[in-house]
C-alpha cells in the first residue's frame, strides 16, 4: 500500500476503446480534481471482491472531484468482446467511465501487473499512492478524501464507508488455501497420469484417486492454450481443495447455454450459482463469467465434480477464497 514520494506522472489512459463515459484526460483534471484508475477484469475474484468499495467511492466523491476511471484489461480472450464487460458493467452497477485496454497499452503504461490494481492520482497529476490486490479500503479511502482536501481545504466529507463484508473487518484472518488452477495448456496442473494433449479433442480418464492443487479430467475433453472445451456430452473435471468458496470460469457453447451437474462432498456448502434440478445440484452456464460453486462458513477441505450435459462447455481457471473473521 505504498504513498509515493517521488514525483511520477500518471499516464493519460489512451489507446483503449471507452465503453461507457469517456474518453477522460487526466490532463483536463490539473488543479481540478483527483483521478482513481482501477485496473480490473470481470472474471477476476478478486477484482469482483473490491468493486463495491470503488463503486461508492465513485457516488461519494464524483461531485467533489474525483474521477474513477475502470481499465479494462481482459484475462481471457472472450473477456475482448465489449458485449460481455457491458453487462458485467451493468450487473456490478458501474457507473463511472470504463475502457477496455485489450491491447494491454494502458495497461503497460502504467508497468501494472496485477488484478485489481488502484493508482491514486492527486490535483497535478502524480501518481501518489498504489495498492494490489484486496484490502486497505479505509486506507485508500482516507487517501482520496486527503488528495480532494488538498485542491479544497473546505471540503467536509463523511467518515470512511464501513467493510461491505464481515471479512473486511480488522480481526479477519486469511488462510493458505489453495491456488488458482487453470485449466489451459500454457499453465494448466493436471492430474492425469498421461497428461494432456494440447488441442485435439482426446478421451481423458480420472484416475479416482486425486491430489490437491491438480485438475482431472474424465471423458472427452479439446484441451487449448487457456482453456478446455468439453467435446462430448457428461464429460467431467474433479479436483480437491482447501477454500472457504470455489469459483470457476466457465462459457457456454455458442448454441446457448448449458447445464452442468455438481457434486460436492458431503460438508461442502453450495454456492450461489449452484440451483437444485429434478433433485439434483446444477449450475446453469448463460455467458461468460466466474460462477460460484462452493460457499463454506468456514476453510474446509473438500472435493467436487462437475459433468457438462452437453458438449461446449468451456472451462478456464478455479478460484479459490481465504478469508473469515476469527
Amino acid at each position: 500500500m505504498p504513498e509515493l514520494e517521488e514525483t511520477i506522472f500518471a499516464p493519460e489512459p489512451v489507446g483503449g476503446e471507452w465503453l461507457q463515459g469517456g474518453p477522460v484526460s487526466l490532463g483536463a483534471l490539473r488543479g481540478k480534481g483527483v483521478a482513481l484508475i482501477d485496473f480490473w477484469d470481470y472474471t477476476c475474484v478478486n477484482c469482483i471482491r473490491t468493486l463495491p468499495y470503488v463503486v461508492q467511492w465513485h457516488r461519494r466523491y464524483a461531485a467533489e472531484g474525483l474521477t474513477v476511471i475502470g481499465v479494462h484489461a481482459p484475462e481471457f480472450n472472450f473477456a475482448r468482446q465489449s458485449e460481455f464487460v457491458a453487462q458485467a458493467v451493468k450487473d456490478f452497477q458501474i457507473e463511472y467511465p470504463v475502457v477496455l485496454d485489450n491491447s494491454y497499452i494502458i495497461w503497460r503504461a502504467y508497468s501494472n501487473r496485477f488484478w485489481p490494481a488502484k493508482y491514486l492520482v492527486d490535483g497535478q497529476g502524480r501518481i501518489r499512492y498504489y495498492h494490489y490486490g484486496e484490502g486497505s479500503y479505509r486506507e485508500t479511502e482516507a487517501l482520496i478524501q486527503s488528495l480532494l482536501t488538498e485542491l479544497n481545504p473546505h471540503l467536509k466529507l463523511p467518515p470512511p464507508m464501513d467493510a461491505v463484508r464481515d471479512t473486511d473487518r480488522p480481526g479477519a484472518v486469511c488462510h493458505r488455501v489453495t491456488p488458482e488452477l487453470y485449466l489451459g495448456h500454457q499453465r494448466g496442473q493436471f492430474g492425469n497420469p498421461l497428461g494432456v494433449a494440447q488441442g485435439a479433442a482426446q478421451e481423458y480418464r480420472d484416475p479416482g484417486v486425486r491430489m490437491e492443487g491438480m485438475v482431472y479430467l474424465d471423458g472427452t475433453w479439446q484441451v487449448g492454450d487457456e482453456s478446455a472445451e468439453a467435446a462430448a456430452k457428461n464429460s467431467s473435471i474433479a479436483i480437491r481443495y482447501t477454500a472457504k468458496e470455489v469459483n470457476l470460469v466457465m462459457a457456454p457453447p455458442a448454441a446457448g447455454p448449458v447445464h452442468a451437474a455438481i457434486t460436492l462432498e458431503p460438508d461442502q456448502q453450495p454456492g450461489q450459482d449452484v440451483r437444485t434440478e429434478n433433485g439434483r445440484q446444477v449450475i446453469v452456464v448463460d455467458r461468460p463469467r466466474m460462477y460460484n460453486l462452493v460457499a463454506n462458513a468456514q476453510v474446509r477441505s473438500g472435493g467436487l465434480k462437475l459433468t457438462a450435459a452437453a458438449p461446449g462447455l468451456t472451462a478456464y481457471a478455479f478460484t479459490f477464497t481465504s478469508c473469515v473473521l476469527n
